[in-house]
């Protein structure tokens, strides 16, 4: 282990807590989507409410595993650990399989236009983002 980290700067913390914040959104969304009510559905047009019905339990799996991946690598990040490079590449993987059912296995695009590939873009962009950012540091000797 290297005991001669480098101090991080004030971008990695900005960075890293903008981060965990993001992952956390993207963990509440997690849970309003698997834990969504028959009442809160029932709101929702009826082709909407199709897409919450019909999602497969791998999507379901890849969309935890995403968010929740994400959050952990963010917190070991913000540790100043190497690790959170292999967590954030299990978060981005289980992104690209949730986002394979999302664009080519459901309706989505069907129900939301062109205008619903922005959040996907938006996060896929980030997830890379992390994968690269945290491998970056780790060369850099901030994180051991």
């Amino acid at each position: 282990m290297n005991s001669t980290t480098k101090k991080p700067t004030t971008a990695f913390w900005v960075i890293g807590v903008i981060a965990l914040v993001w992952n956390l959104i993207g963990v509440m969304a997690y849970i309003a989507q698997a834990y969504i009510t028959d009442e809160a559905l029932a709101i929702l047009p009826e082709a909407e409410q199709a897409l919450y019905r019909d999602i497969p339990a791998w999507a379901t799996a890849a969309f935890a595993i995403g968010v929740f991946a994400g959050a952990l690598g963010c917190i070991v990040l913000l540790m100043k650990k190497k690790l959170a490079t292999s967590i954030f590449t299990v978060s981005l993987l289980g992104i690209l399989v949730q986002m394979y059912y999302n664009l080519f296995q459901s309706n989505a695009m069907d129900v939301y236009g062109p205008g619903g590939m922005v959040m996907p873009i938006l996060i896929l962009v980030i997830a890379i983002f992390l994968v690269w950012y945290s491998k970056d540091l780790g060369k850099r000797g901030v994180l051991s």
